[in-house]
Parts: C-alpha cells; structure tokens; sequence
C-alpha cells in the first residue's frame, strides 16, 4: 500500500418504499387526517450513502511511513467524522492519533517485538473527551503469538469509576486440532465476570468448531468446507442451555464466478436472506450489491439494499 495514491471507499444503502396497498390507503385518506398530519415535523429521509472513507499515504522520512485517514457517516441526526494520522517506523512503533466531531481524542502507540522477542506486541491508548470532566479511559493490550499460541490481554480503566477490569484469551494449536478460552475478571469486585471455551478442528478443505459462549449458556456449532476452486459452504447452530430449545440456524454459501467476481447468499431461521456480489471493475475500482429479505414478508416493507465502491490508486 505504500506505493498507493490513495484509497477511497463509498457504501450506500437504500430502504424500499411501502407496499402498494399502504400507498393506495393513504391516498385514500380524510382531509382531517391530512391537516393533523401536516402540523408534525417531517421525518428527515435517510441518507443515500452511509460512509465515505479516505486512506492514502504522506510523504514521509525513511524508515518511517505516515497514513490519513478520513471517514464520514452521514445520519438524519447529521454526519459523524473521524480523521486519524497514523505515523509507522520501521522498528516497530505505531503511533495513532484521531479526533471526531464528537469531540472524542483517541491516542495509541503500539510496540511491537518488544525487547526483541518475536511474536509479542504492547499497545497503549487513551480515550478523552475534554468537554466532559472524568471522561478519560485508558487501554491496555498484551499480546504474544507463536505458530502454536495466540494469547491476549486488555486492561481497561475507567477514571469516572476507579474500575479495573481485565480479559484474558488464549489459543493453542497442533496438528490442526484448536482449543481456546476467554475469560474476563473484574479488579474491583474481584470476581470473574465472563468465560467460554472452543474447540474445532480445521484443514484446508473444511473447518468445524464447538464453542460454550456466554459463560456456556449458549452452545454454537459450526462447519465450513471447500467445495472444489470455486464453492464454499457454511452452516452455523446454536443451543439455548438455560431455555432448553434452539437459538438459531445460519446456511450460507460463496460462489466464485470468475478470478475478479464472487457472490454469496444466506438464509437463517428467522427466515432472512442475504445476498451479495462482489466484482473487481479494473485493478482499482471493485463494486459490491448487496440484498436483505425478509422472506416472511416479502410484501412488506422493510427490505434492505446497500452497495459498495471502493477506488484503490
């Protein structure tokens, strides 16, 4: 990416109207209903794009890369922005500063292979809004990663509160078998707030894993398999523990059409459909559709369709 010009990003998404019946009744509708109606506020119309991001790179000195980054989210309530400057040297320091139009400063530094151990990772942030007083927290994350260990953990305080709370997770890997746990811990109450175990078992054609979420309230199991260059299927259930009865059903699949173009679709139990299309234009333009339904009430408003354009110089 360091050759790039730049980046930019554009997602829109648009709700279909009512249903024919819900307009043929309101043409239908009294004078009275009318008046009463026309002294309210009208709702402002959701906006077409829902962001707009801007990456590039800047000049910088050797051995030291600097990025900008900007994003917009625009809402009837009116549009957010962030705008980050990102500066990368060559040892392995990170330093992100960003600021939003909620007045919100985010710093962080990241260290990386510290003290010369490979694998290991520090990173430090600040989050402060000065237009509110004891707004601080500050974040903390250790990480250390071998070809057979992932292990994390996040200190978060709280300066409103004085609290100190931490999560742990680790991963271990061997012959392709996995295991995994999380657990968080809170200082102040010293007790364990949250925990869940995993298992799965993955090659390069298929994956399954078993999980005990929410402190083994719920358990999920899912399958994915490689069918051929060109196929990929999923399925993805889960099991209320405590209610004793399913939590939910996902189906899924990707179809890859050509080198540059893909489409995908999914279904779960609540009988939401998914479908997208992802299609590279030319090698720096790629544009992506995407399609919700509710196949419960396909003659019902409440549809969603959102695409995508992303420019890469």
């Amino acid at each position: 990416m360091s050759q790039a010009e730049g980046k930019y990003s554009l997602k829109g998404t648009h709700k279909p109207s009512s249903s024919a019946s819900s307009r043929k009744s309101k043409t239908h509708s009294s004078s009275s209903h009318s008046s009463s109606k026309s002294s309210k506020k009208p709702t402002p119309p959701k906006p077409f794009f829902s962001s707009f991001a801007f990456y590039a790179p800047l000049p910088a000195p050797l051995r030291v890369k600097a990025y900008l980054l900007a994003l917009s989210t625009p809402s009837s309530e009116g549009a957010q922005q962030r705008l980050s400057l990102t500066i990368r040297h060559d040892a392995g320091i990170t330093v992100t500063n960003a600021w939003t139009t909620a007045a919100l400063l985010d710093s962080k530094v990241e260290l990386a292979n510290v003290a010369g151990v490979d694998g290991t990772k520090i990173d430090l942030q600040n989050l402060w809004n000065p237009s509110k007083s004891n707004s601080a927290a500050q974040k903390v994350t250790l990480a250390y990663k071998t070809p057979n260990l992932h292990t994390r953990t996040f200190l978060n305080y709280a300066t409103a509160s004085g609290n100190v709370d931490a999560v742990v997770d680790a991963v271990a890997g061997a012959d392709g078998f996995l295991v995994g746990g999380e657990a968080g811990y809170d200082l102040q109450k010293a007790a364990i707030t949250k925990y869940s175990v995993g298992l799965g078992y993955t090659t390069p054609q298929y994956t399954a894993t078993v999980q005990g979420i929410q402190n083994l309230s719920v358990i999920s199991a899912s399958y994915y398999q490689k069918i051929g260059a060109q196929t990929e299927v999923g399925v993805k259930a889960g099991y209320d523990v405590q209610a004793a009865k399913a939590s939910g059903l996902e189906v899924a699949s990707k179809y890859k059409l050509d080198p540059a173009t893909f489409a995908k679709a999914k279904i779960n139990d609540r009988g939401i459909a998914a479908l997208s299309y992802n299609t590279r234009l030319n090698p720096g333009t790629t544009l992506g559709l995407g399609l919700s339904l509710d196949t419960h009430k396909l003659n019902e408003a409440g549809h969603k369709i959102g695409t995508s354009l992303t420019f890469e110089g």
